[in-house]
C-alpha cells in the first residue's frame, strides 16, 4: 500500500511538518489529547474548566481529535525555554528561603 492510498488522515507527514518532530508531535497530541478526555469526562458535571475539541470531527478518540487540532493549527507547538525557567524556579525557591528565614528571625524575636 502506497501512502497516496493512506486513509489516516490528517496525513502523519503534515502532522510532522506542523510540529516540527516526532518528540514533540507525540507529546503535543498526548497532551491534548489528555484535555479533551477530561473535557468529556467533565460533560454534566458543569465544571468548565477543560477546553472542549477546537474542529468539528466524527473521530471518537482524543488523540485522532488532537491530531485533527493540530493539522487546523488550532493546536501549535512552543519553544520552551528551559535555562530561563531553571532560572525563575531557583529565583522563587531563594525568594521562599528568604521570606521563609525572615519569619523565623521574626518568631524567635517575638518570644
Amino acid at each position: 500500500m502506497s501512502d497516496d492510498t493512506s486513509m489516516v488522515e490528517p496525513k502523519v507527514e503534515e502532522l510532522l511538518d506542523l510540529a516540527g518532530s516526532k518528540f514533540r508531535l507525540v507529546t503535543l497530541g498526548a497532551k491534548r489529547a489528555r484535555q479533551i478526555n477530561a473535557y468529556f469526562g467533565q460533560l454534566g458535571e458543569g465544571l468548565g474548566a477543560s477546553i472542549p475539541p477546537q474542529v468539528t470531527s466524527t473521530a471518537r478518540k482524543p488523540l485522532s481529535i488532537a491530531f485533527e487540532e493540530i493539522a487546523a493549527h488550532k493546536i501549535e507547538p512552543i519553544e520552551r525555554d528551559l535555562e530561563a525557567e531553571a532560572l525563575a524556579e531557583a529565583q522563587a525557591a531563594a525568594d521562599a528561603a528568604a521570606l521563609e528565614a525572615e519569619l523565623a528571625g521574626e518568631t524567635d524575636n517575638a518570644g
